[in-house]
């Protein structure tokens, strides 16, 4: 009888335990992903139609703020910026051009170096081409970023932005979580 009552006590303990070690695991895990959102990542509510329609007005992503500390921003990187002219403006382009390179867009088509641009199943024209209407070679630190909505984007053609420095880059857009129904990754 009495290894009964010290069996069950036992029990006891242990389900404490095992309750309070949860606790914690799910407190150490809620620290640890606001941290993580607040000092290597962001989120940002998209507005305007200029990356439709990869993104939507309302769409919500996530941004790696240290992904350009580390690495180089690549082709086709969808980057969120802001503009050495407006400091309190937030820019959501797809970078399109590379330091060193030089963009020109012609008959609706961008080229990289005299080359046609491979921008995959992609058909539309690009009715605008402002600066890059003639041929504009990026600086050692220069990106040449466009919004996929072209005909609805302010974006490096136009002088009011121009090339975007790798300093002015906040981070890459690399997840989509809401709405639900287009939660994913923001690849290509």
């Amino acid at each position: 009888m009495a290894l009964g009552f010290y069996q069950q006590e036992d029990d006891s303990e242990d389900a404490i335990r095992l309750i309070t070690r949860w606790i914690v695991d799910v407190i150490v895990v809620v620290v640890l992903a606001v941290f993580l959102v607040q000092y290597m990542g962001m989120n940002y509510e998209v507005i305007g139609h200029s990356m439709e329609p990869a993104f939507e007005v309302g769409d919500t992503v996530l941004v790696d703020r240290i992904a350009y500390k580390v690495g180089k921003p690549r082709r086709f990187d969808v980057v969120l910026f802001r503009n050495e002219g407006n400091e309190e403006q937030v820019y959501m382009k797809r970078i399109i051009g590379l330091p060193g390179e030089k963009i020109q867009i012609q008959n609706g088509n961008v080229y990289v170096d005299d080359q046609l641009l491979n921008t995959g199943e992609r058909k539309e024209k690009i009715n605008l081409p402002g600066i890059a209407d003639n041929p504009v070679t990026l600086g050692k630190d220069e990106y040449f970023v466009i919004g996929d909505n072209y005909d609805s984007s302010e974006d490096s053609r136009f002088s009011n932005i121009g090339n975007v420095t790798r300093s002015e880059m906040i981070g890459k857009v690399w997840f989509r979580f809401y709405p639900l129904e287009r939660i994913g990754f923001t690849l290509r």
